[in-house]
């Protein structure tokens, strides 16, 4: 499978409808593509090790979507395999008051993921150009000043945006960007599967159909965004969401194959280091 195709390239003109949400690639079953997901699962538990014993790059995965589109699912499934201590997921929500207080970026800067670690964000500062475009009222209580507040504020916020990536990157953090992309009869059939279970009930919000009302204005939002952001130090992943076992393969292949492109090896130990091994060595098998 080519996960490159899913990619927004940098540069070029990008439409939503060019990327099929019920796309499954060269997969005609199912099984195939679980069988790699397996695969993939175990390869990232092992790449996660040394990037955690290296400490010297992060990974940030960023994951945006419309409701239901299945971002908890993917983490879960995905993520399953890895070390708990080396990996962090966060969840951004409606900023609380003191977040509002601050810059757009700042409760996302206190997130980010330390050396050897890989951080995922279950939405993240796009937000500040997807939702606070779609309600305008958000923009207001962030109580920006005048000067703050141009005509071309959303322009503006994607050269902010690229730039805090390039930044990251200079600085070791690969950000992987994932746009989870579910067709609006999909996501009609998951509410209406979360209403009919009761098991799911809970993830159900009147909330969701109120956005849901907005998916046109959501869409435009999105591909400004995607458009205006995919770079190439950090591009955008327009991966299929209809079937979530392909979205699964999709993203975890990704994840293996950006974590194999880095430079990752266990941490070499000097000649003093094998030295006290050894030592250690004697000292235990002569106890």
């Amino acid at each position: 499978m080519n996960e490159a195709m899913y990619i927004a390239p940098p540069g070029k003109r990008f439409r939503l409808k060019d990327f099929d949400p019920a796309d499954t690639g060269s997969y005609t079953r199912k099984d195939d593509a679980v069988d790699k997901l397996e695969r993939d699962i175990k390869e990232l538990a092992t790449l996660q090790d040394i990037l955690y014993a290296q400490n010297s790059y992060s990974l940030l995965i960023i994951f945006q979507a419309m409701d239901a589109a299945g971002k908890d699912s993917v983490i879960k499934h995905v993520m399953s395999g890895v070390n708990p201590q080396g990996c962090q997921v966060v969840s951004f929500k409606q900023p609380s008051a003191e977040e509002l207080s601050h810059d757009y970026l700042w409760r996302c800067v206190r997130a980010l993921p330390a050396h050897g670690r890989i951080g995922i964000f279950n939405r993240s500062y796009y937000e500040e150009v997807l939702a606070v475009r779609v309600h305008p009222e958000f923009l207001k209580a962030q109580r920006l000043p005048e000067t703050a507040r141009p005509a071309k504020l959303w322009k503006r916020r994607f050269e902010e945006i690229n730039n805090f990536e390039q930044y990251l990157t200079h600085n070791g953090t690969v950000v992987v960007k994932f746009f989870l992309n579910v067709s609006q009869k999909e996501q009609s059939r998951r509410f209406l599967e979360r209403i009919d279970t009761r098991d799911k009930n809970w993830k159900f919000s009147s909330a969701d159909l109120k956005e849901r009302a907005r998916w046109d204005s959501y869409m435009e939002a999105y591909e400004d965004a995607i458009r205006h952001t995919t770079t190439p130090w950090a591009p955008w992943h327009v991966i299929p969401a209809d079937h979530k076992w392909f979205t699964r393969v999709v993203v975890a292949g990704t994840i293996v194959k950006i974590l194999r492109s880095l430079p990752l090896a266990y941490p070499k130990v000097s000649k003093e280091q094998r030295s006290e091994l050894s030592k250690a060595k004697r000292i235990l098998l002569g106890s």
